[in-house]
């Protein structure tokens, strides 16, 4: 076995283990490159058979259009059930108050919408794609991490995993966020990726954009960033390394349209994954203050 078979065996053991120890899981989905692994994980953990849980979107209704139309692919191919929650009910009922401004963002609103969708539908465990080397608040996480009745986050509260037994056993109320993919990184996502050919959304490769420049960082020229006339839009060629609202997902200026170009470019690389996320930057604990608040 080499190393991405360890990585694919335990992640496997995960998710089985949480179809053994929870009555109601759901895998977090989003359209980027680490859910759909785990989707791809999932096939093999649990086909022939049904997934034992739903995938779930929090759809801010400013996600690239590409990625929506890979998710609705996607869901149709497996023939798996898709639960949507939408950050516009929220604004609409008034239970967020939307941003204002060339900066603003839905992505912070999205925590609202997840905590309800979860005790919507009774969800006691909540799968993701997340990595410990993509975030210092990301690092502190295990991999069955408990969440309280409020959906918040308190990382003294942490379990130990000695021998890789993960303790699921929550009070009412309360769920656990899984994170299969926790030890692995970018890198290795990728090497993943292209052993097992897996297909992901072409925003991932290089492609011409119409850009704007924004705090340092090349932003998709669409209406939900406010475009006033200060944003001069640029045709650029461009990609992304990671996927999330069009307000804070900044593009990389690439030329690697294929596989292996994208794994030379990552393994040069001296920015972090997170690097191209504008929400990671609105202070030193932006992430760790977000997960507190019950984010991913």
């Amino acid at each position: 076995m080499n190393y991405l078979d360890h990585l694919e065996a335990e992640a496997i053991s995960i998710l089985r283990e949480v179809a053994g120890q929870f009555e109601k899981p759901a895998l977090l989905f989003s359209g980027g490159k680490d859910s759909i692994t785990l989707v791809h994980l999932a096939k093999k953990a649990f086909r022939p058979g049904k997934f034992p849980f739903p995938l779930v979107h929090i759809d801010t209704g400013h996600n690239f259009p590409e990625t929506i139309t890979f998710r609705d692919q996607l869901i149709e191919e497996l023939g798996e059930r898709l639960i949507v929650g939408h950050v516009q009910d929220a604004i609409d009922q008034g239970k967020v108050v939307e941003q204002k401004g060339k900066n603003a963002s839905r992505n912070p609103l999205q925590t609202v919408t997840l905590l309800e969708t979860i005790e919507k539908n009774g969800f006691d465990a909540c799968i993701g794609g997340a990595r410990r080397d993509e975030e210092k608040a990301r690092a502190k996480e295990r991999i069955f991490s408990v969440r309280d009745e409020f959906g918040q986050w308190d990382p003294k509260r942490q379990r130990p995993e000695l021998w890789n037994i993960f303790n699921g056993k929550i009070q009412k109320g309360e769920n656990v966020r899984v994170f299969p993919i926790s030890n692995w990184t970018e890198l290795d996502v990728w090497n993943y990726i292209k052993r097992e050919n897996i297909e992901i959304p072409s925003l991932y490769f290089a492609h011409e954009r119409d850009c704007v420049y924004r705090s340092g960082q090349w932003m998709t020229a669409d209406p939900s960033l406010n475009l006033d006339h200060e944003d001069k839009i640029e045709r650029k060629q461009v990609r992304f390394r990671t996927i999330g609202d069009m307000t804070c997902t900044a593009a990389v200026e690439s030329d690697k349209d294929d596989i292996d170009g994208v794994i030379q470019e990552i393994s040069e690389s001296r920015i972090s994954e997170r690097g191209a996320r504008m929400d990671d930057k609105v202070s030193e604990a932006a992430m760790e203050d977000r997960k507190k608040g019950g984010y991913f």
